[in-house]
């Protein structure tokens, strides 16, 4: 069995990093269907709202332009122009604009319910691949094309029944509108158009919530992550095991170096007397109790008694104390108030040698 294979397979989720690197990039989950969908839907409703009113401004505006400023002997005069483009300028914030801007406000709002708020000029930046027409050609029959084209043929089949059912049910209304006034067939026009818009929209809608799962399923298959992925991304925010590692076993060597030379400066060394060895050293300027300056078991704890036998350091034999100190107390920290009276008697002991000798 290749192992090697094994760990390139993208068996495992996304990780956090992941997401939020391919968020940067631009690469987010939405589904365009759904934001169509949602557009048309309420493109189709807000001309319901307006569209009669709409019609109406739009048919009064080309018959000015068509008739009345046409006929005008001052169009083309400083006032001639400056009424046609109030006339204009009317027509497009009466008409146009509320349009424009209700589509683009949902296409605002449907975006940002889908993905937030992001901000990437990757996704438009210039790539050499772009230019490479095998790229090119992949890309145009991949299987993501393949299913976007199937998707496309779908809608357009779903909307050209949606039209013609509406068409066929509304047949027998198209002959009246003959004799119809312009205000009634406008009426009858506008409600066929959103009969068709509506359904059209409500059918985009339910199939806009099987893309959105399409593409969710999707996205998350492509953000899916190998062992070895997993295991490179580590590295890059922890740092290569091995190396950190390395770096521990140098710091705790310089720590040694550092203890070992403490050692130096103590009063009294307790040992086990052949396992445990701890270097106590007690100044009244300094700190309010006896702090350990080195400590060591075995190997370590014969070194420190030879460094302390070479500087005329006294070597206290005391089992219980040593084990204690050595268990419970950190290199630089004080001892616990509990060892103050067996520390006490030993230091008293080393001060009144000390004295006597000289």
């Amino acid at each position: 069995m290749n192992l090697q294979l094994f760990a390139q397979e993208k068996t495992e989720k996304a990780t956090p990093r992941r997401r939020q690197k391919a968020r940067e990039r631009g690469q987010v989950f939405s589904s365009r269907e759904l934001s169509s969908a949602f557009i048309l839907l309420s493109s189709i409703v807000l001309l319901k709202i307006i569209g009669r009113k709409s019609v109406i401004n739009m048919v009064q505006f080309f018959n000015y332009i068509l008739n009345d400023s046409i006929n005008r002997e001052d169009i083309f005069t400083q006032n001639g122009i400056v009424t046609l483009s109030y006339e204009i300028l009317s027509f497009v914030s009466e008409v146009v604009l509320p349009i424009i801007l209700g589509i683009f406000s949902v296409c605002l709002i449907t975006n940002y319910l889908q993905v937030g708020f992001v901000f990437s000029i990757e996704p438009i930046s210039p790539k050499l691949e772009r230019l490479n027409p095998l790229e090119g050609l992949k890309r145009i029959f991949s299987r993501r094309s393949l299913i976007e084209l199937v998707k496309s043929i779908f809608k357009i089949v779903v909307i050209a029944y949606v039209v013609y059912t509406v068409i066929i049910k509304n047949r027998n209304l198209f002959p009246l509108m003959l004799d119809m006034s312009l205000d009634d067939s406008l009426s009858l026009i506008l409600g066929i158009a959103f009969d068709v818009g509506i359904k059209a929209a409500i059918t985009l809608l339910i199939l806009a919530f099987f893309d959105y799962f399409y593409q969710w399923y999707e996205y998350e298959t492509g953000l899916m992550m190998s062992k070895q992925d997993i295991k490179e991304e580590y590295k890059e925010v922890e740092g290569n095991p091995q190396t950190k590692s390395r770096i521990k076993q140098i710091q705790r060597q310089m720590a040694r170096t550092r203890m070992m030379k403490d050692v130096e400066k103590a009063d009294v060394i307790i040992t086990n007397p052949t396992h445990y060895a701890v270097a106590l050293a007690y100044d009244s300027t300094i700190h309010s109790a006896p702090v350990v300056l080195a400590k060591g078991v075995d190997k370590l704890a014969e070194r420190i008694k030879e460094i302390a036998l070479s500087q005329d350091i006294p070597i206290v034999e005391n089992k219980a104390l040593a084990q204690t100190l050595y268990k419970t107390v950190e290199v630089g920290d004080i001892i616990p108030e509990s060892l103050y009276n067996a520390v006490a008697e030993i230091l008293a002991f080393i001060y009144s040698m000390k004295e006597r000798r000289f």
